[in-house]
C-alpha cells in the first residue's frame, strides 16, 4: 500500500476529545510500535481556534482575538482524515513520542506549538488551517429515524428550538437528532 500520510500534512481529527479539529502531522509510524501495533501518527493541533479580527479593534485587542490553544496526541490513521493542504512548520524538535510520557513535558510542548502556529499565523501563510471547520461536516450529530415515524426522502431539516410539538413533528417527518445525552421533545427518553 502506498504510504501517503506524511509529516506537514494537514488533517482532521475524527474521533475523539479533538473531534473537527485540525492537526498537522509530525511524525507517523506507518507499522506501528510494541505499544500500539497498528498505524499510527503523533499530531499536533489547534484546538481552540483564532477569533476574526476585524480593522477597528485596537492592538490590544487584535492580540487578544488571535490568540490560540493547541494540542498534541497520538492518533490511529482510522480516526483522522487527510487534506491536500500542508503546513510549513518545524515541529519536529519540539513535539516527540516521549513528550507524552509526562504531563510537565506534554504541557511545555503544548506552549511550543502554540507559539510556532502564533507566528504561522501573524504570517497570513495557510488562513485555511486556522479557521473553523465550516458548519457543513458535523460529524458529532446525525440524524436518524425513529421506528414509529413514516420514511423521509432524506431532504435537509431545520431544528429549531422553541416550537411547539405538533408543529414540530409535522414539519420534522418523525426525524430526530441524535446527540449524547439528548431526550425527545416531548420530554420521553
Amino acid at each position: 500500500m502506498v504510504k501517503f500520510l506524511k509529516p506537514n500534512m494537514a488533517v482532521i481529527v475524527l474521533q475523539g476529545w479533538f473531534v473537527n479539529r485540525k492537526a498537522v502531522i509530525v511524525k507517523n509510524f506507518d507499522d506501528g510500535t510494541c505499544d500500539r501495533a497498528y498505524g499510527h501518527c503523533l499530531v499536533a493541533g489547534i484546538y481552540k481556534y483564532p477569533k476574526k479580527v476585524i480593522r477597528k479593534d485596537s492592538a490590544k485587542k487584535t492580540a487578544k482575538k488571535s490568540r490560540m490553544k493547541a494540542f498534541v496526541k497520538l492518533v490511529n490513521y482510522n480516526h483522522i482524515m487527510p487534506t491536500r493542504y500542508t503546513l510549513d512548520v518545524d515541529l519536529k524538535d519540539v513535539v516527540t513520542p516521549d513528550v507524552l510520557q509526562s504531563k510537565d513535558k506534554k504541557v511545555t510542548a503544548c506552549k511550543e506549538t502554540k507559539a510556532q502556529f502564533e507566528e504561522l499565523f501573524k504570517t497570513g501563510k495557510n488562513r485555511w488551517f486556522f479557521t473553523k471547520l465550516s458548519h457543513g461536516l458535523h460529524l458529532d450529530k446525525v440524524p436518524y429515524q425513529t421506528p414509529s415515524a413514516p420514511r423521509t426522502d432524506g431532504a435537509c431539516v431545520t431544528f429549531r428550538l422553541g416550537t411547539d410539538s405538533e408543529e414540530f413533528d409535522a414539519r420534522l417527518g418523525g426525524m430526530e437528532w441524535k446527540t449524547p445525552f439528548s431526550k425527545r421533545h416531548d420530554g420521553s427518553a
